[in-house]
């Protein structure tokens, strides 16, 4: 019964975010359906292949493994009070992972030529929390839980432990046993247009809502001002700053970033708080990284920003929706390359 109730709310906030954009006179663009493990969990199966996997469920582990949530969400809030920074950096490291290959725990390996030792996640952090959730769990459920379920579950508790949304987390994902460092740079850096956002996001099966969407995970955590200088002289060889930053963020940006390898909020406002501010933040031309203030100009992403701007509770609950899409993500291959890893760090 608390599954459904959830699910009918869920539901009636959809139907109340359809609403609100259709009111934008440039909103032409469908919702996505929803995809939620509490009412009908369905793979997302990147378009790069076409190969049929089977449904995620939310009580995959149930018989197998019941205390899984458990472990993960309280692991989660010991790290998180150590350092509470790692949230935001589990959430990102989650991202990494389902942009490449899908949701197979592949940013993980740790060897010669990963994903994890590429240029493109010299930033990541994170591993040692999942490294400790994973050592719990098979101390309590051997060879039970995927590297690539642990993860995603995490996501989802560091968003709640930052006050942000909640949502049930489908699982039966395998982790896989290849990782390139070269696919490491298909994942968006900050600085590509919005088209290019749009197509790569649509390669995903992930809609034009869920990026706009996903992008407001950027109301915590930081970010490298090596992703920001070009943006802060010579933009796009003008010899001037980018003209879509606000003059004095502009200035405060300049003393911060005096060493690219200086870190930067990506919220400047509440940079500790899951919020709207971030999307407040890009009507005022405050948006840090490019690609984010192109969302605020581009007429495919606009209405949505408007929309998230000024509706708190529509926001976290369209962020559960599309972490959901986003966490179901799956690129198919033969069973051969997939396991449930023993340690997260290399495969079997």
């Amino acid at each position: 019964m608390k599954k459904l109730c959830f699910a009918s709310i869920l539901f009636i906030v959809q139907f109340e975010l359809l609403l609100s954009f259709a009111s934008v006179a440039n909103a032409l663009i469908p919702l996505k359906p929803v995809v939620l493990g509490l009412v009908k969990p369905k793979t997302i199966v990147s378009k790069t292949t076409t190969i049929w996997l089977p449904r995620l469920s939310t009580s995959y582990y149930l018989k197998t493994c019941p205390v899984v949530e458990q472990v993960i969400q309280e692991k989660m809030a010991y790290w998180f009070h150590q350092d509470n920074s790692l949230a935001a950096s589990i959430i990102r490291l989650h991202f990494h992972d389902c942009a490449v290959r899908g949701c197979d725990a592949s940013i993980l390996l740790n060897h010669k030529g990963s994903e994890r030792r590429a240029h493109a996640s010299r930033t990541l952090r994170g591993f040692q929390v999942i490294d400790d959730i994973k050592a719990e769990l098979e101390r309590r459920c051997p060879r039970k839980v995927s590297c690539a379920d642990i993860l995603t579950a995490a996501a989802r508790d560091a968003t709640k432990l930052l006050n942000g949304s909640f949502w049930e987390v489908p699982f039966g994902r395998k982790d896989g046993r290849i990782s390139l460092s070269k696919e490491a740079d298909m994942v968006p850096q900050g600085r590509e247009n919005i088209t290019t956002l749009i197509h790569s996001f649509d390669s995903l099966g992930l809609s034009i809502l869920d990026l706009v969407t996903l992008s407001g995970s950027h109301t915590i955590g930081r970010s490298t001002c090596y992703s920001i200088q070009h943006r802060l002289a010579n933009y796009q060889g003008t010899g001037k700053p980018d003209p879509t930053l606000d003059a004095k963020y502009l200035k405060n940006l300049t003393r911060s970033c005096k060493w690219s390898s200086n870190y930067v909020n990506l919220d400047v406002t509440t940079p500790k708080t899951f919020d709207i501010e971030y999307y407040s933040n890009l009507g005022k031309k405050k948006g840090l990284l490019s690609t984010d203030q192109a969302l605020y100009s581009d007429p495919r992403t606009s209405p949505f920003i408007s929309v998230m701007a000024t509706q708190p509770d529509l926001f976290f609950n369209q962020f559960a929706v599309s972490m959901v899409n986003l966490g179901n993500i799956v690129v198919p291959g033969p069973s051969s390359e997939t396991e449930v890893r023993l340690n997260c760090n290399y495969a079997n």
